[in-house]
């Protein structure tokens, strides 16, 4: 596996020499659009990141997250992981924080710890993931796509949390 990246990057020397491409300024030109791209993220992504902040800091989270536990517990899914299910489509950092709680809390081999490693490691930072994809699409119509990744996420971890009962 540590020749992958050497034999990619040689690969890509040998067609550029046999197409007669200028290596070096195909390179820098990629680079100066890659870096306009970043530069027109940052303020896309600073949202996020405070949307996600005061998400947390509002207590919104917790609020929910009690909110909804007794409607998760109907679908198989421990309350406990309520709160986790609710911040992992916002922040990844602080999903991981909550499910390291979970874990000393509950021990590694409970059921609640399982089910929290399966739906920390299913889903995904839905809201930066569209920041970062969104930012380049021209399309402006967002809404649909991120509603139907949250309803997999949701579907998912009805599913996953019904697999870790069975295992």
């Amino acid at each position: 596996m540590q020749y992958v990246i050497p034999a990619i990057f040689v690969l890509v020397i040998l067609i550029a020499a046999v197409k007669r491409v200028n290596v070096f300024s195909s390179f820098s030109r990629g680079a100066g659009e890659a870096v306009k791209f970043v530069f027109g993220l940052l303020p896309l992504l600073a949202c996020t990141f405070i949307m996600c902040e005061l998400f947390e800091r509002s207590h919104l989270s917790d609020a929910l997250s009690r909110l909804l536990a007794p409607a998760f517990s109907l679908l198989g899914v421990p309350s406990e992981l309520s709160k986790l299910i609710l911040i992992k489509p916002f922040s990844g950092s602080g999903s991981l924080a909550y499910l390291t709680q979970i874990i000393g809390e509950y021990g590694a081999d409970s059921y609640i710890s399982r089910c929290a490693c399966v739906l920390y490691g299913s889903s995904e930072t839905v809201f930066y993931i569209s920041v970062v994809y969104f930012g380049k699409c021209k399309n402006k119509r967002r809404l649909l796509p991120i509603v139907i990744i949250l309803f997999a996420t949701f579907i998912s971890t009805i599913v996953a949390c019904l697999l870790c009962r069975i295992m």
